[in-house]
């Protein structure tokens, strides 16, 4: 007998359309602090395993956490950033779950007192129009917690090696509601995120190597419904592209399940970054199975008003802000603020450059131009771009003012500054004989000769081929060797084919 159900690959679009997807994710960022959360050990990425560690790491007896107080202060500087009302008093409890990379047997985190709560952050979408839509993804709260270490198998079956490195690095775990309705959007979200760390500079947000990963939890409901759906979660996502394949494997997959008549149960899942499918892990714990109590080595923290206004005080610029003064103060296009705001050096090396420029298009073109060229070629970052602001300033106002045109300036100036980023634009033109020819009397001469030794073209010209126009001014522009002004080329051949 041939089986009639639906598999998550045959669900059709209107089937899918008769259901609602409900997202929320809880966002793991290690934090950039020197040493660990409740240790004085090495907080850094890599080495050899077991060589970040001390007896506190490994829980040996008698040892007693002392709590980080740059990591308290970076989740504060994070709380503010998302408009998130700061605890003025938190305590630590004691997360109890076995896991053999988790020495203690029990994990410091914070239950029922998290020291930021609330708040949300904007993200923007394309819809079906290409139309960009915003909507604020509340947070239920932000909390501190420690990682654990990491279990290593090195394809054997029967062994597990165990690293403490990680264990200890201090982490902010982002608690969203579930307010999340795409695959799309789930992205937006996680890249808001990560720029926004960034930008704080509190993380590197670095996926890949797990400075920030995701648990995400889905559940789908008939469109109108109130109640929420049987959620389950997907663990230790470190990818943006894979969260979203998830997120949309997973809304298929509960939707199959449901139309076939099938229940859908609580559990933890796994994503195959191969298959682009979820599997099955473990029924999902309840919150009594981790039997939370307030950790007795530590003091609840307190937190005053002028202590969080000092934090304040300190904050950098963040994104929004930034693309708000890029379009409203400079000018520049929504879609260029959004490009140029991407990274926090970035942002602030166009901010730089227009204070030392008018031209603010130009320089934005420059920058998402050439620039990015240049950068994504060379694999360099902007931080470390060899053309300081005052030099590529100096070039847009060579090239604004019409001293050299825009194709030397960027095939033959901009590469040459690269090289030689400590010559003046203007020394590097006179010394290649780039400064365009503005004699009007050398370019009519020159006009001339192009369209006496051309008269059937000229002809052509004056019967219609407006196209002739461009190898006109090509000659003229090889008899002045590159320099002529275009512009002035241009001018010079209408009057004279009238």
């Amino acid at each position: 007998m041939i089986s009639t159900k639906l598999s998550p690959a045959g669900v059709p679009d209107e089937l899918l359309n008769q259901y609602e997807t409900v997202i929320g994710l809880e966002v793991h960022c290690q934090l950039l602090t020197e040493s660990k959360l409740f240790a004085s050990d090495t907080n850094r990425f890599g080495g050899e395993p077991n060589t970040h560690i001390s007896p506190l790491t490994l829980a040996l007896p008698g040892t007693l956490p002392k709590l980080n107080k740059k990591a308290v202060e970076y989740a504060v500087r994070l709380g503010l950033a998302c408009g998130c009302a700061i605890s003025p008093r938190t305590i630590f409890d004691r997360k109890n779950y076995f896991y053999p990379d988790l020495p203690k047997g029990y994990q410091i985190s914070q239950d029922k007192a998290p020291i930021c709560v609330g708040g949300s952050v904007i993200v923007s979408t394309k819809g079906t129009g290409n139309e960009t839509t915003e909507r604020a993804i509340r947070f239920h709260h932000i909390h501190l917690e420690e990682d654990a270490g990491k279990s290593v198998h090195d394809g054997n079956t029967t062994d597990t090696q165990l690293d403490y490195n990680r264990a200890g690095t201090p982490l902010v775990e982002m608690v969203s509601e579930p307010d999340l309705r795409s695959a799309e959007e789930t992205g937006a979200f996680v890249t808001e995120i990560r720029r926004l760390v960034r930008y704080l500079d509190i993380s590197d947000g670095n996926m890949e190597e797990g400075s920030l990963r995701c648990d995400v939890n889905v559940s789908v409901r008939q469109v109108g419904a109130k109640e929420y759906g049987t959620k389950v979660e997907i663990k230790n996502m470190n990818s943006i592209r894979n969260i979203m394949r998830a997120v949309e494997y997973e809304r298929r997959r509960q939707v199959a399940t449901l139309e076939n008549g099938d229940s859908l149960f609580q559990e933890t899942r796994m994503f195959d970054a191969e298959t682009g499918e979820t599997y099955g892990m473990r029924v999902k714990e309840t919150m009594n199975d981790y039997r939370y109590f307030p950790d007795p080595d530590l003091c609840p923290v307190e937190l005053s008003e002028e202590k969080v206004q000092e934090i304040r005080e300190r904050m950098p610029a963040l994104p929004r802000e930034l693309r708000e003064k890029f379009t409203a103060q400079y000018g520049v296009p929504a879609y260029d603020a959004a490009v140029l705001t991407d990274t926090r050096d970035m942002a602030r090396y166009f901010d730089t450059l227009c204070g030392l420029t008018t031209y603010y298009k130009t320089a934005s073109n420059w920058l998402m131009g050439p620039v990015r060229s240049y950068l994504n070629e060379s694999g360099t970052e902007i931080a470390a771009f060899p053309i300081a602001p005052k030099t590529l300033a100096e070039l847009i106002e060579l090239v604004e003012t019409q001293v050299i045109s825009h194709s030397t300036a960027t095939q033959k100036a901009f590469p040459a500054l690269i090289q030689e980023p400590q010559r003046s634009p203007r020394e590097l033109a006179e010394a290649n004989n780039w400064l365009q020819n503005r004699n009007t009397n050398e370019l009519e001469t020159l006009v001339e000769e192009v369209l006496q030794a051309m008269p059937d073209k000229v002809l052509a010209y004056q019967k219609g081929k407006k196209g002739l126009m461009g190898l006109f001014v090509g000659e003229v522009m090889k008899k002045s060797k590159g320099n002529g002004d275009p512009k002035l080329i241009n001018q010079l051949l209408a009057d004279k084919l009238r």
